[in-house]
C-alpha cells in the first residue's frame, strides 16, 4: 500500500480488492505508516546511504513508522524486537525484497540501538515533525497562521466513527439507546449525529440493514440543513440538485429532511451505482444520473432548481485523518487545477438556479484557494449572488472550536468550507 501511494495510486480502491478478513488489519497498518511516513523517511535517510528499491523502501519505512510511533498497546522493547523479526520475515517471503532481508534487518536493529540520536536528527526536519509534504505545511502556515499547527496535529490523529441517524427510521435518542444496549458508548453531535467511542465494523452495528444510519463526518452533516435553510416552503416538492453526488451521503440527507425531488448527478457512472445502493438501504429514492455537472446541455431538462448542492472536487486537504494517503498523493499544482475546476462548475450551475433559490458551495478542504478565495472571486463577478450566513472554513477540532456553529454542532469533525449563496431577482 505504501509503495502504491508513492506510485500515485489511492488506497481506497486497493482496500476493496482485499479479502474481508485481511482488510481491517491491512488498513490499520497502512494508515499508521502513511500518518508517520515523513518521520519514517527521515529515519531511513540516516540508516541507508543509498535509496533502496521502491518495494524494500516501502517495507522498511512501514516498519520504521511502527517502531518510531508504536500503535496502541505497543512500545515495550519486546514488542519492538518482535516487529523487527516480523519485518525481516516479511522481506524474506516477498520475491521483490527477499534479497534485501539482511539489509532490512541491519537498518532496523541499528534503529533500536541508536533510536534517541536518530530521532533527534529527524526532529530538525519539518516534514518529519509534521508528516506532511513541505509545500502543504507552507500553504497551511500562509492560510491559517494562528492554527496551522493544530490542523496538522489533527490530521495525524485517527478519526472517530461518526454516524448520521436516518430520522425516517429512528430517532437520535433511540439509536443511542440501541448502541448502549449492545455495549457501545456514544455521544450525540448536532441534530442527527452520533460519535462512537471506538470504531467497530459498520455492518455489525444495530439497524445497519434496516437503514437506521449512514456513516458521515459531523462536518459533512451540515451540508443538507444549510442548503434547506431559508428555501421557500411550497405545496409541491422542492427541486434540488446534488451536482457531485457520489457516494450519496448528502443526497440521502436531503431526502431525509425535505419533501423534495432530488437529481443526484455524478460524472462517474460506477459511483452512481453506489448512490443507488446506499439510497435503497435507507429506504429513499432519487433520480440518479451520470454526467458532467459543468456540461449542463447534456443532462439539464430546462427547469430551474430551488436549491443546488455543489460539493465540488477538491484536494481533500480537510479529511486526511480519514484518508492519510491524500497528503502524499497531492502535488502543489493540484490546488490551482482543482480551483479552476471549481470555478467552472460554479459558473455553469449558477444560471440553473431560480431567483430566490440557493446554491451551497462546499469542499472538504482547508486551503483558502478552494474556499474563501474561490467564493470572493465568484461574488465579484456575479452581482446577482449574495452570501447568506455561512460557516466558512471549519477547521479540525485541534485548531479550536468554531464560534460560528451552534453549541450542539460543535465537536470533532473534519475540515470543510461552506458558502450559502442566494440568487437575487424577482
Amino acid at each position: 500500500m505504501v509503495a502504491a501511494v508513492r506510485a500515485g495510486r489511492s488506497t481506497t480502491a486497493l482496500f476493496e480488492r482485499l479479502e474481508p478478513g485481511l482488510r481491517g488489519g491491512v488498513q490499520a497498518l497502512s494508515f499508521h505508516a502513511l500518518r508517520w511516513l515523513g518521520l519514517a523517511e527521515a529515519l531511513r535517510s540516516q540508516l541507508a546511504s543509498r535509496l533502496p528499491s521502491p518495494e524494500v523502501d516501502a517495507l522498511l519505512c512501514t516498519a520504521l513508522a511502527l517502531a518510531a510511533r508504536p500503535q496502541e498497546g505497543q512500545g515495550a522493547d519486546q514488542a519492538l524486537h518482535t516487529l523487527v523479526s516480523q519485518a525481516v520475515e516479511a522481506a524474506k517471503q516477498s520475491p521483490g525484497t527477499c534479497h534485501q532481508a539482511s539489509f532490512v534487518n541491519g537498518c532496523l536493529r541499528r534503529f533500536l540501538r541508536e533510536q534517541a540520536l536518530l530521532m533527534q536528527v529527524a526532529s530538525q526536519q519539518p516534514q518529519a515533525v509534521w508528516n506532511h509534504p513541505a509545500w502543504w505545511i507552507k500553504r497551511l502556515r500562509q492560510d491559517h497562521p494562528q492554527h496551522w499547527q493544530g490542523i496538522l496535529q489533527a490530521s495525524n490523529s485517527r478519526a472517530p466513527l461518526t454516524l448520521r441517524i436516518n430520522p425516517r427510521r429512528v430517532s437520535q435518542a433511540q439509536y443511542l439507546a440501541d448502541l448502549a444496549a449492545v455495549g457501545l458508548d456514544a455521544r450525540p453531535v448536532g441534530a442527527q449525529g452520533v460519535v462512537l467511542a471506538r470504531s467497530v465494523a459498520v455492518p455489525s452495528l444495530p439497524g445497519y440493514a434496516q437503514g437506521h444510519f449512514s456513516v458521515q463526518d459531523a462536518g459533512a452533516q451540515l451540508a443538507a440543513p444549510l442548503l434547506l435553510e431559508g428555501l421557500p416552503t411550497t405545496a409541491g416538492p422542492l427541486r434540488l440538485l446534488d451536482a457531485c453526488a457520489a457516494p450519496g451521503g448528502k443526497t440521502a440527507h436531503l431526502l431525509e429532511l425535505a419533501h423534495a425531488h432530488v437529481l443526484a448527478l455524478d460524472v462517474d457512472a460506477v459511483r452512481c451505482q453506489r448512490v443507488t445502493q446506499n439510497l435503497a438501504r435507507l429506504g429513499l429514492s432519487a433520480q440518479v444520473q451520470a454526467g458532467d455537472a459543468a456540461d449542463t446541455a447534456a443532462w439539464w431538462d430546462g427547469q430551474a432548481w430551488d436549491g443546488i448542492l455543489l460539493d465540488a472536487p477538491c484536494t481533500a486537504s480537510g479529511i486526511v485523518r480519514r484518508h492519510p494517503d491524500v497528503r502524499w498523493l497531492r502535488r502543489p499544482t493540484d490546488v490551482a487545477q482543482l480551483a479552476a475546476q471549481q470555478a467552472r462548475l460554479l459558473k455553469a450551475l449558477w444560471p440553473l438556479l431560480k431567483p430566490g433559490g440557493q446554491l451551497l458551495y462546499c469542499t472538504c478542504s482547508v486551503f483558502k484557494a478552494e474556499g474563501e478565495a474561490q467564493i470572493q472571486t465568484f461574488l465579484a463577478h456575479h452581482t446577482d449572488a449574495q452570501m447568506r450566513p455561512s460557516p466558512g472554513h471549519l477547521l479540525p477540532l485541534a485548531a479550536g472550536v468554531e464560534p460560528q456553529l451552534p453549541d450542539n454542532q460543535r465537536g470533532e469533525h473534519d475540515g470543510f468550507y461552506y458558502a450559502r449563496l442566494v440568487k437575487l431577482g424577482a
